[in-house]
């Protein structure tokens, strides 16, 4: 059981990305008052919420009726995790992630960022809402598994709303450099995690049975 929390733990970790998210939503509020960030910064959060505990409930049976195997959507979780990975290794921006660059130019104009791209893109990005989805359908309903996968989602959820409250002052102290050294860090362990999932895949399908 301790596997699975510390695996889901860090598969959200890395694809919700707490620090990296924080540092964008400190340099899209800059002419925020304190007051209008934490609203926007819960606000944010639970919308994201929502999102992404509807993905964990219904996410199987949606697979389940759309033909799609847990072997396939391993598979492909895996790829997406692994070009995830790959993004925050050589500290690129991509949409699996984060918002791009158009997308932060639209939110730059608008007045609420709660839901675009703070709830989405942003937190309950595409690569999130895939993880969400594999590591809950694994659990083959098994209740204390799916309970330790979403616990482990909640707490990422936290930890983010957390770094948000306090954004302005984890960019100020870890800088650029900081964040991209975490984010390195970080792509490493996801991009092992990633080909696993991907081998796991592989070997449930039986594609290389003889």
């Amino acid at each position: 059981m301790q596997e699975i929390a510390l695996v889901a733990f860090t598969t959200f970790f890395a694809t919700m990305g707490p620090v990296d998210v924080a540092a964008l939503f400190a340099a899209l509020t800059p002419h925020n008052t304190p007051s209008e960030r934490r609203a926007t910064a819960f606000k944010g959060v639970g919308i994201a919420t929502i999102i992404l505990l509807l993905f964990a409930i219904f996410g199987e049976s949606v697979l389940t009726r759309m033909g799609i195997t847990l072997p396939a959507m391993r598979t492909a979780g895996g790829i997406l995790l692994l070009l995830i990975a790959i993004d925050m290794v050589f500290a690129r921006q991509s949409g699996g992630m984060t918002a791009t660059e158009d997308e932060t130019d639209e939110a730059l104009s608008k007045q609420d960022l709660s839901v675009f791209p703070l709830a989405t893109p942003l937190i309950a990005g595409p690569g999130t809402m895939g993880a969400v989805v594999l590591l809950t359908a694994e659990a083959k309903g098994d209740f204390i598994h799916f309970a330790i996968v979403v616990g482990a989602l909640l707490s990422v959820l936290l930890l983010t709303l957390v770094l948000l409250l306090v954004a302005g002052k984890i960019q100020k102290i870890l800088g650029l450099t900081g964040l991209n050294v975490i984010s390195r860090v970080v792509g490493v362990l996801l991009s092992a995690l990633a080909v696993q999932f991907i081998f796991e895949g592989l070997a449930a399908s039986h594609l290389f049975k003889p």
